[in-house]
């Protein structure tokens, strides 16, 4: 019986925390670009909850936000950092169900399979807790591989991930289906593991993240990418995705309902097919910050989809093609932090 529970992303937040792309990243290259959009989302988190800030660079950081951003929310945490993906270096916060301390959870990161250098970024969220950001009790589970995108919480019971990734040979080799099973439901207090079997995006370096291809929604709901052009290499992968959604059960033995996002059309960079996915927004206090494409139609479907998903919660439309250049997008450069955390 496991003494924690992962809420689900729409409980009440405390805040969201940003790791700041710097000349050092992948991003340096297009760093003026990225930083604007770093910038837009930034502006949308700091209007309604706290943002955290990890940089190596505060001062440089302060001089390029401020006056453009609700610096009274700001608090901004000087970090070495490889790269900028919090979503999954952050910590993963549970609640201790015996004293209802919140506990950040800090899970190995080893670049996605060790397909990129991590060392710093696998050190922020210890960093963190040193410097007293947190008002929390630190688990330290590096021992496991388990990046925050790869997995999704229905605040009832259930967590949802993918066996691509989770059973990749380059991240857990030594533990069976079983014994990654076992590890979840004692670190995330659910009873009920939804394994995906189909579904991938051309481009995706994290071996099908969850948060890429379907997203648990309020109601018991969940929010996935669907393709419907028979021409494109992901139909058939999709479809049979869409398939294991509609065979799904909760906890209690019940289907889900399910809302299909659109697919967005094809991006080429650099001659390689980018994975774009309106399935990777952040939920915020009140808001849904979606990542749209340059593409209209796709993507006022999609946030007509995302507010359906989420009735009452204003919907925002954030223009993520800089993210996609580096093979993630708007869900995957955030992490967020439960109410009283920070």
């Amino acid at each position: 019986m496991s003494n924690y529970i992962l809420p689900p992303e729409w409980e009440k937040q405390s805040g969201v925390q940003l790791t700041w792309p710097h000349k050092n990243t992948d991003w340096n290259y297009m760093l003026d670009e990225v930083t604007e959009c770093y910038i837009n989302v930034a502006r949308e988190i700091a209007k309604r909850e706290k943002l955290i800030i990890v940089t190596p660079e505060p001062e440089h950081v302060k001089a390029v936000i401020e006056g453009k951003v609700n610096m009274e929310n700001i608090t901004i945490v000087e970090c070495n950092s490889n790269d900028t993906w919090a979503r999954d270096h952050g910590g993963i916060t549970v609640i201790d169900t015996e004293n209802g301390n919140h506990v950040i959870t800090d899970f190995g990161f080893n670049g996605w399979g060790q397909k990129f250098e991590a060392t710093l970024d696998n050190e922020i969220t210890f960093n963190c807790y040193k410097k007293e950001l947190f008002k929390a009790d630190y688990r330290n589970m590096n021992h496991f591989i388990l990046e925050g995108g790869s997995i999704e919480a229905d605040g009832n019971g259930s967590l949802m991930t993918t066996t691509r990734c989770l059973m990749s040979k380059f991240r857990n080799p030594s533990y069976s289906k079983e014994e990654i099973e076992e590890l979840l439901k004692e670190s995330f207090g659910v009873n009920n593991i939804v394994w995906i079997d189909n579904g991938y995006l051309a481009g995706d370096d994290t071996d099908s993240h969850i948060d890429t291809l379907a997203r648990y929604c309020p109601n018991n709901t969940i929010a996935y990418v669907k393709c419907n052009d028979e021409n494109d290499e992901h139909y058939t992968e999709l479809k049979a995705m869409e398939e294991e959604l509609i065979n799904a059960k909760n906890s209690e033995g019940n289907p889900y309902n399910l809302i299909a996002l659109p697919m967005a059309d094809e991006i080429i960079f650099d001659g390689e097919r980018l994975p774009a996915s309106y399935a990777n927004f952040l939920i915020v206090n009140g808001a849904v910050l979606m990542p749209t494409y340059s593409q209209p139609e796709n993507d006022k479907m999609a946030i007509e989809a995302i507010s359906k998903a989420f009735p009452g919660y204003e919907v925002v439309g954030i223009d993520c093609v800089a993210l996609i250049k580096q093979h993630g997008s708007l869900h995957c450069i955030t992490m967020q932090y439960p109410e009283g955390v920070l």
